[in-house]
């Protein structure tokens, strides 16, 4: 395989995993705790690593969030705690829920260290928030926590190489979000209000910039080989199956 066929093939999987620590009821809890709703531990847990930064840099650096309703969760969140303190305590639940979740499960040390080896590959050019996700120190070094913390950092790798393939396409963040599979309930989940402009001729572009994005992306999945992005792929597919619940249960 390419590695531009392993970014597209691993891209829906790490975008998944890559946040579901995010939904669960420690980090909700976390956020209590900081004394900060959802939305303003969502906004500024992810965008902490990158410092004291003005709510407008903010919304430069989200992209696909709609600005009012970033600008709310950060400054609501920065008159209470840093934020950098913020993306400490987010990183922090990512690597327990990987600790909780993936430690013991047998395909978790190699999906470690393939995951592990594309995040230090990555050309971080243009995308500051991954670069600054990067950088942070890990509070955990388990093999379940390594693996959740590398797919924090790759799904803010892909998020990073959208909004530059969107942006080379001539598309705004919302129309693309409204191009997305999600459509107009993704633009109200990213804090958009309507009424929101026609898709229809948008959705050529979109599927421009998700090439462009897995053309960007594949910098860090070069470090792997052929084998190995195949064998990546197939461990994500089972990891993503395993965490899924049972429609029976």
């Amino acid at each position: 395989m390419t590695p531009e066929q392993v970014a597209a093939g691993s891209k829906p999987a790490v975008l998944e995993l890559g946040e579901l620590f995010s939904r669960s009821p420690e980090t909700l809890q976390r956020a209590r705790e900081l004394g900060l709703s959802g939305w303003a531990f969502y906004v500024t847990g992810r965008a902490g690593a990158l410092g004291d930064i003005h709510a407008d840099t903010v919304v430069a650096a989200l992209g696909f969030l709609a600005p009012e309703a970033v600008a709310d969760g950060w400054d609501t969140a920065v008159r209470v705690v840093r934020p950098l303190t913020v993306a400490t305590a987010n990183l922090t639940e990512c690597c327990r829920w990987g600790t909780a979740h993936l430690d013991g499960l047998p395909g978790t040390p190699r999906l470690t260290a393939l995951l592990e080896r594309v995040v230090a590959a990555a050309d971080a050019t243009g995308m500051p928030l991954f670069a600054a996700w990067r950088a942070m120190p890990l509070p955990e070094h388990t093999d379940g926590a390594r693996a959740a913390a590398a797919l924090l950092l790759l799904r803010e790798y892909f998020a990073g190489a959208y909004l530059l393939a969107v942006r080379a396409a001539g598309m705004t963040p919302l129309e693309a979000v409204l191009a997305g599979p999600a459509g107009e309930d993704g633009a109200a989940a990213c804090g958009w209000s309507p009424p929101y402009p026609a898709v229809g001729p948008l959705v050529r572009r979109r599927l421009w910039a998700e090439a462009v994005t897995d053309r960007l992306a594949s910098t860090g999945f070069r470090a792997l080989r052929p084998a190995e992005g195949r064998e990546l792929i197939e461990l994500l597919s089972d990891l993503r199956s395993g965490l899924r619940p049972d429609p029976a249960g």
